[in-house]
């Protein structure tokens, strides 16, 4: 498999950046899920779940490290009060953690069976970038799994070209001057089915197949353990097992 397409969604929940190149390090993709809204009066994350016309807008890395979003008006802010009025309530963009010390990287393949505390059921963060689970740090998805979806439904980092990943859990592999440890599938929510910017309708089919064909999960995570540059069209070489 090869590397089709590289993602970095700096907002979560808003279209992100597609990237010719990308720097990897032991929490992802630089820039990734680093800032998130969150709703002032409720404390929760806002998440394209339950709050929809998020993915109507969209973010991107400043020239300073810094981030600005693209609301669908075309409007470039990050005012939280433009943010606030475009959402109907009272927001704040925030930046996640940069304290390595309390930021789990979840390398050692024994850390996917054990519970962890900072997984959660309502959305409020965890130490790091803002994805779903403080588990996920890059996420990884095939062509031949993707079939005939829009990969723009599932918010991969990496789009590979073939198929496979599902087959690679507790796997170590090199991805560009990445090594990377493949963990277990992604579970998939109603995201999946919400509509998009390009065309992508609502489609409530797709979770539902997701849920019937693939026990509700699509895509794989991997921690990072040697960080790198990944560039499109570089190969994934599975490492040979210890066996």
């Amino acid at each position: 498999m090869r590397v089709a397409e590289l993602w970095r969604y700096p907002v979560k929940s808003l279209q992100g950046e597609r990237l010719a190149a990308a720097e990897i390090d032991a929490l992802g993709i630089a820039g990734d899920r680093r800032w998130a809204l969150f709703d002032r009066t409720s404390g929760l994350g806002l998440t394209a779940r339950r709050v929809p016309e998020l993915l109507f807008g969209s973010a991107r890395l400043t020239s300073d490290g810094g981030v600005e979003v693209v609301l669908p008006d075309g409007t470039v802010t990050t005012d939280e009060q433009v943010l606030s009025d475009w959402l109907g309530r009272d927001v704040e963009l925030r930046a996640a953690s940069e304290r390595d010390d309390q930021i789990p990287t979840y390398e050692a393949p024994a850390d996917e069976d054990v519970p962890d505390p900072t997984e959660w059921l309502q959305w409020e963060g965890a130490p790091g970038p803002f994805h779903d689970s403080p588990r996920i740090r890059l996420s990884l998805v095939s062509t031949g799994t993707l079939g005939t979806w829009d990969r723009r439904r599932f918010r991969a980092n990496v789009v590979l070209d073939g198929e496979g990943e599902d087959e690679l859990r507790g796997r170590e592999a090199d991805l560009g001057t990445v090594r990377l440890r493949v963990g277990i599938p992604i579970a998939r929510c109603v995201m999946t089915t919400r509509p998009q910017p390009g065309g992508i309708g609502r489609d409530t089919s797709v979770l539902k197949t997701i849920h019937r064909e693939r026990d509700g999960h699509l895509a794989v995570r991997a921690a990072v353990l040697a960080a790198g540059t990944v560039r499109t069209g570089d190969a994934l070489v599975v490492a040979e097992s210890a066996d």
